[in-house]
């Protein structure tokens, strides 16, 4: 990605981070955070990816909202920046953190399992 998409998607993230945090706290969605905005070479799309904590997270209600007012978000890059054309945004879920947690309980289960294969090992 050069330079121009980079700063961009930046200072896009910093525009709409405020008003998705808002967003969700509107439905209780959970603490929102924009892990990413990703544009197309062309500037014509924005992938933004968001990240969810929570017990009582709701990704599917927060996703469906964000789609439903992203021309609010539209007009406050608009307000804020002047390029041509104010890229589509697409909303996506980051379970990144979720993953990694699983990945890491799986570890451990293992790790554990074997600290009592080699204790039963010793015992013998």
């Amino acid at each position: 990605m050069s330079f121009r998409p980079e700063k961009l998607a930046s200072t896009i993230k910093r525009i709409i981070a405020q008003s998705i945090s808002d967003m969700a706290r509107e439905i209780s969605a959970g603490f929102v955070t924009l892990t990413s905005v990703r544009l197309s070479k062309d500037l014509q799309n924005a992938k933004i990816y968001i990240s969810l904590y929570g017990k009582n997270s709701k990704p599917g209600e927060l996703l469906e909202l964000l789609e439903n007012r992203k021309y609010e978000l539209k007009h406050l890059i608009a307000k804020e920046l002047r390029i041509r054309f104010i890229p589509e945004l697409r909303f996506y879920f980051d379970d990144t953190l979720h993953e990694m947690e699983k990945i890491q309980n799986l570890l451990d289960t293992v790790k554990a399992a074997d600290n009592s294969l080699s204790d039963e090992s010793e015992l013998k």
